[in-house]
């Protein structure tokens, strides 16, 4: 039987109780952390009784000073007195330090494996359902899986410890505010969604670019790139929001199953990956003030790999509403003036009277991720002449919205509703999609270009941004 002693100490008896494995790390400190403060702060009736574990020799007090200056570094120090905190030392390879620990939960804890996915996996394939509390919520980061089978794999392990609506695949990219307002300028507005199909789109752009380099995360980004750490999950979600049909309703069910579908009819370009994807790393330079290495000189990275960081494939949600639509997705390092973009370029209208000079390209409706921002570009009569015609763009500001991207995620998790979180087929599509293009760079197919870092990538891909 549970010792029930150990809620003893929670801030409250309705206190949900969230457990984060890997609680030493980076992304804990970084990201979890601060994104729970402010999630507190702003929502100042929850309470959480928050257990951290790894494999350190912490205290409680250890960890409440890491919370401390984690909740201060996101203006939300006064937050901590909604936690109880509580330190487990707990190895996730050592199974029955793992089932110890799950003894001490009440029903409906979230398990968040802040910790490689490698280790999270072997971590859940070693227990069985009966190890954990009713209830509970397993929370995993990208990736899941490295290929399709791999991530059916992940998927049947999953699927033996707890139901499908209790996991929680984190795409924090879900959780952003301005893929969110995608929904809201698309299905509110009558501008819009008629002509959001083929019949009026020419073409989609979705682009990821950072000004970063490496950053030390050379023991994951050399095993990925940027092909799966970007395009595979978080700009293939992007998409599928974008692309989406309108749901009977923004939840779990409906708004799942919709962004599922577009993955399930999505496909390389003409089939043909060669043609429809580039490839390139970034060798020496400067970006703004920082001086850059080559990334096959970074610290722990095998050139040999032949690692990417600038990656670009371009796709067609094959069903009624897009075929014939190039979905182009692009994410790249290094990269100066980097564009974090959704653009979506209208076709220009059938026929222009005779009489009009200047541009009549199609409109266009841009997307901007951080500051959150929405763009419409379109032709005007010229000031100086009525008949020649102008561009004039109309822009409106978002806001960065009341949460960040994971504390979104959070706020879900803690309230089990696994609406932002990736379906088990949903993962799957995202790697079937990408699959064909792994085995054409690998085969050699695609060439590995070269492009110094602070510049916009190789001069050849000047047109792809």
């Amino acid at each position: 039987m549970r010792d029930e002693t150990v809620l003893e100490d929670a801030v409250s008896d309705d206190a949900t109780t969230l457990v984060i494995f890997g609680a030493c790390g980076d992304l804990s400190s970084r990201l979890l952390l601060p994104a729970l403060g402010q999630l507190l702060t702003i929502e100042e009736s929850r309470r959480i009784r928050l257990i951290g574990a790894d494999r350190e020799d912490w205290t409680d007090d250890q960890l409440r000073d890491i919370v401390a200056m984690s909740f201060s570094s996101a203006d939300a120090g006064a937050a901590v007195g909604q936690l109880s905190i509580e330190y487990r030392h707990c190895d996730l390879m050592q199974p029955d330090q793992v089932r110890s620990l799950l003894g001490e939960l009440p029903e409906r804890s979230a398990l968040y494996f802040a910790v490689p996915p490698s280790v999270a996996a072997t971590a859940c394939a070693s227990l069985s359902s009966d190890d954990l509390p009713a209830g509970t919520m397993l929370v995993l980061e990208k990736p899941f899986g490295t290929d399709e089978a791999s991530a059916a794999e992940l998927n049947a392990i999953l699927a033996q410890l707890v139901p499908e609506r209790q996991v929680f695949r984190v795409d924090h990219f879900l959780g952003r505010s301005t893929t969110l307002n995608l929904l809201g300028a698309r299905f509110a507005n009558r501008l819009l969604s008629p002509v959001w199909s083929a019949e009026h789109i020419e073409s989609v752009t979705i682009v990821f670019d950072e000004s970063l380099g490496l950053e030390g995360r050379a023991g994951y980004y050399d095993g990925a790139g940027a092909m799966d750490d970007m395009i595979q999950s978080h700009l293939l979600q992007v998409l599928a929001v974008l692309a989406m049909e309108e749901p009977a309703a923004l939840d779990e069910i409906d708004f799942r199953e919709a962004t599922t579908a577009v993955l399930r009819a999505t496909r390389v370009w003409k089939d043909d990956p060669a043609s429809a994807s580039r490839r390139a790393r970034y060798t020496a330079g400067t970006v703004g003030t920082a001086t850059m290495p080559s990334y096959a000189d970074e610290p722990g990275v095998d050139a040999a790999r032949g690692t990417e960081t600038l990656a670009e494939a371009t796709f067609e949600v094959r069903n009624a509403r897009w075929t014939g639509v190039p979905f182009t997705l692009r994410s790249g390092k290094a990269i100066s003036d980097p564009h974090q973009l959704v653009s979506v370029r209208f076709r220009p209208v059938r026929h222009l009277p005779s009489g009009f000079t200047g541009t009549a390209d199609g409109a266009e409706l841009r997307f901007w991720l951080g500051p959150d921002r929405m763009d419409l570009e379109i032709n005007v009569n010229g000031a100086a002449d009525p008949l020649e015609l102008e561009r004039a763009t109309l822009s409106t500001e978002f806001g960065e919205g009341a949460l960040r991207a994971y504390a979104e995620v959070l706020s879900s998790i803690l309230d089990g509703d696994p609406m932002l979180a990736v379906r088990g087929d949903a993962a799957e599509q995202c790697w079937r999609i990408v699959d064909p293009i792994a085995r054409a760079w690998e085969n050699d197919e695609v060439p590995l270009e070269e492009y110094e870092a602070g510049s916009a990538g190789p001069s050849s891909w000047a047109t792809s941004r």
